[in-house]
């Protein structure tokens, strides 16, 4: 018998060779035809070109002979508290639940929503900068490379403007070739005030810049130097500093952006930066930043049949690169394309996290992009003082807690009561954290970071958990993002079935980190946890409800109340006849409410949803309408139905980053799955290729998306049949798929595949890669 297996190997590895010898895993660049083109002109900034190398954004724009570029900062905030200073440590949740249970809820309302109606706290826009070239140059269009992230103005000459910001240096720089600009203008916000660049008058708006009660700018200039500095609040100021250099036919412009944040002589630093950029030249810079970009693209990719589609995943994914680095501030509600339109941005461009950061930073670990995504996780993991104080001055627990809605520094913003006070939006956070661990399977971030972090919110919430009658673990106060907005009604009884599931979705993560870093007391305290929050509250049919009485009445546009199913992964197409039954019964349930009450995320969300739960068309369904109707024409997703077709009664405009998030992270659930069907228990994922593709996406392919457990996945689907995969593990143990190939039988490059039910499985040591074909 050795002998025989001895003789068999080589031939094996003959055969193999032959067969998985031509296949190619490295990520594709963008194609050139998935760039995003824009016909001129372009009128308003929030259909610009976006651009951004993570601290700084911006965007192009503009008309005729007028070339805009809006300018922005992550960091650049008025912290300005609106109200008593440290007003949740006088206004407590245990207060604020005796008032609830009084059914005094104007007081409450008082307490929590008022703070947010003031104009600070809020990110700050950085004004922008407006070239004007001779009156017979007229731009014809605008172009966002995205394989070298540089923005492209295209005229009716052969004049061009390139614009980069700089991946590796905190510069930005300008090329204008093949004409000489009349006039370079550097404008303060409010010069741009003053221009009457006036945004909508919407319930989202900021309301106008001049409220904010700074002073004039000062202006300055010296040789073809000009800046400005403004003073903000709380000892901020920040300087935008432009300098320009004629080389031949070209005008080179180098811009930067910096702060007190940055030196205490932060003028100075601005000088010499775009000093260095300008001696450097464009073309030297270029190199460095097109090498970055070419690693960033590297990491993964997908082609998908659906041109519109793919276009939109591209970008979203360049997003990542332009808006999110490890050391930067994380994206806000739009990132680092702040409103530059004379008024501040929609909802204080702040951070929500009742749905926004969270999906905002949904899509990050699957395509790979784990520096950008590590962003919003050193944001919180740096706030951990901040937010251990705020646990125990408003909740008055241990642990901690970050507010459902807060500013750059941690600082809660309040807003409607419901939900920017709700603990469990902690929770949810955390699983950002557990995610991160799950698919790079990197030890020392559990250790360090992810188990500290999220056992940190697991006290919290055992702080406020009491047990009833029966011995269930209920919070003093539960709620359910946004039913019934804030009104009374908002109070829902504890716990509602959200609540509910970003505890249970807790507990079982931090039961699985627990177990991992074998600390086994500590994953059976989270596991009883877990099991006393009791059941999910469901109708006989299995319909999910909003809390243990209250069906869900109407449409809505936060799917808070089925967020088990996604993206908790708490209720599985896998999970037996139970489970089955509360999703089929919760979709029919929302198919029946319609999508009147919908926005553009929501679309989003229930696409990444459906492809979850194995539902491929309704998937694809929800991606299109997404795709056709809450997009405004630079791909940046708007809240409300621009088309007015009818998919939403919601058709204003306000701009905000999680709806792309979730769409890209819908056309990545289609192609890949890896999910535990056994919450809390490790080493139980289990890959799933082409899981929810959808009939007409019949060729498709993806490289290197990963799986969780840190595994790298290639795959090649042709005529509706996959035709060739493989894995790559980064961790030695055992790698299982699901046989979802039609009846297809695998011709594996290994010899060790063995077959338990529908799942394969094989051993792989680090590094160690296993191929099929069909």
């Amino acid at each position: 018998m050795r002998k025989t297996k001895y003789l068999l190997l080589p031939l094996f590895l003959i055969n193999t060779f032959w067969v998985f010898a031509q296949k190619s895993e490295m990520p594709e660049l963008p194609k050139p035809c998935y760039n995003l083109v824009l016909q001129a002109p372009i009128n308003t900034w929030d259909e610009a070109i976006p651009l951004g190398n993570g601290l700084m954004g911006g965007l192009l724009w503009g008309e005729n002979n007028t070339i805009r570029l809006s300018l922005d900062r992550g960091d650049l905030w008025d912290d300005r508290t609106n109200g008593p200073a440290e007003w949740w440590k006088e206004h407590t949740y245990q207060k604020g639940a005796d008032l609830i249970a009084q059914k005094k809820y104007e007081v409450v309302n008082e307490w929590w929503n008022s703070p947010y109606d003031g104009v600070t706290p809020t990110k700050l826009p950085a004004g922008r900068i407006e070239i004007k070239l001779p009156v017979s140059e007229i731009v014809k269009k605008f172009e966002l490379n995205l394989a070298t992230a540089e923005g492209i103005s295209s005229f009716n000459s052969d004049a061009a403007i390139k614009v980069m910001y700089s991946a590796t240096q905190p510069i930005i720089l300008v090329s204008i070739k093949g004409t000489l600009p009349d006039s370079i203008n550097l404008l303060s916000t409010m010069d741009v005030y003053r221009r009457k660049h006036l945004g909508e008058n919407s319930p989202s708006s900021g309301g106008s810049i001049n409220n904010l009660g700074y002073p004039e700018a000062e202006k300055g200039k010296s040789g073809t130097a000009q800046w400005y500095i403004q003073q903000a609040a709380n000892g901020l100021k920040y300087c935008v500093y432009l300098q320009s250099k004629q080389i031949n036919n070209e005008t080179l412009l180098a811009i930067t952006i910096t702060s007190t944040n940055d030196a205490s002589d932060f003028l100075s630093l601005a000088s010499k930066r775009c000093a260095t950029a300008l001696q450097k030249g464009y073309d030297n810079i270029q190199k460095t930043h097109v090498q970055w970009w070419k690693k960033f693209w590297e990491q993964s990719s997908v082609s998908i049949p659906d041109t519109v589609t793919q276009k939109e995943y591209d970008l979203v994914q360049y997003f990542y690169g332009a808006a999110s680095r490890s050391d930067t501030p994380p994206m806000p509600l739009q990132g680092v394309w702040t409103a530059d339109n004379g008024t501040l941005p929609p909802w204080k461009g702040d951070y929500h996290n009742d749905l926004n950061t969270q999906m905002t930073y949904m899509a990050y670990q699957e395509a790979g992009r784990f520096d950008e995504g590590a962003s919003y996780l050193n944001f919180l993991w740096d706030r951990r003082k901040v937010f251990q104080d705020f646990a125990r001055d408003f909740y008055g627990t241990g642990g901690l807690a970050c507010p459902g809605v807060m500013s750059y520094s941690g600082q809660p913003l309040g807003g409607w009561g419901q939900y920017s006070m709700s603990p469990t939006m902690s929770a949810w956070s955390a699983h950002l954290f557990y995610l991160h661990w799950l698919y790079t399977a990197d030890k020392k971030f559990l250790k360090e970071k992810a188990y500290p972090w999220c056992s940190g919110v697991g006290e919290c919430m055992l702080g406020l958990l009491k047990p009833d009658e029966k011995g269930i673990l209920r919070l003093p106060l539960s709620s359910s993002p946004e039913i019934f907005d804030d009104s009374p009604q908002a109070w829902l009884k504890p716990n509602s079935n959200f609540d509910l599931m970003c505890l249970k979705m807790l507990f079982l993560s931090l039961k699985a980190m627990a177990t991992a870093s074998n600390k086994f007391a500590e994953a059976k305290k989270w596991s009883d946890a877990a099991s006393a929050l009791g059941d999910f509250h469901t109708k006989a049919d299995g319909t999910l409800l909003v809390d243990a009485v209250t069906e869900l009445p109407y449409s809505h546009r936060h799917l808070s109340n089925i967020i088990g199913l996604y993206p908790f992964n708490l209720v599985t197409a896998e999970g037996g006849e139970k489970d089955g039954q509360i999703i089929n019964a919760s979709l029919k349930k929302w198919d029946s409410l319609g999508t009147s009450q919908w926005c553009g995320y929501t679309f989003a969300w229930m696409s990444c949803l459906q492809a979850r739960v194995g539902n491929s068309e309704a998937a694809v369904k929800n991606l299109d309408v997404f795709v056709k109707a809450f997009l405004l024409r630079n791909g940046f997703h708007a809240n409300g139905d621009q088309t007015r077709s009818g998919y939403s009664d919601f058709t204003y405009r306000p701009f905000t980053l999680e709806g792309n998030f979730l769409a890209s992270q819908a056309v990545q659930e289609m192609l890949l799955q890896s999910w535990s069907p056994t919450p809390g228990k490790i080493n139980t994922g289990i890959i799933r290729i082409f899981p929810s593709i959808p009939k007409k996406w019949a060729n498709a392919s993806f490289n290197n998306l990963r799986a969780e457990g840190g595994y790298k996945v290639s795959a090649i689907r042709k005529n509706n049949k996959t035709t060739w995969f493989s894995i790559v593990a980064s961790k030695a143990g055992i790698v299982k798929i699901k046989d979802d190939f039609d009846r297809q039988k695998p011709r594996w490059s290994l010899p060790n595949v063995q077959k338990d039910s529908n799942v394969y499985e094989v051993n792989l040591a680090k590094g160690q890669k296993v191929e099929a074909t069909f």
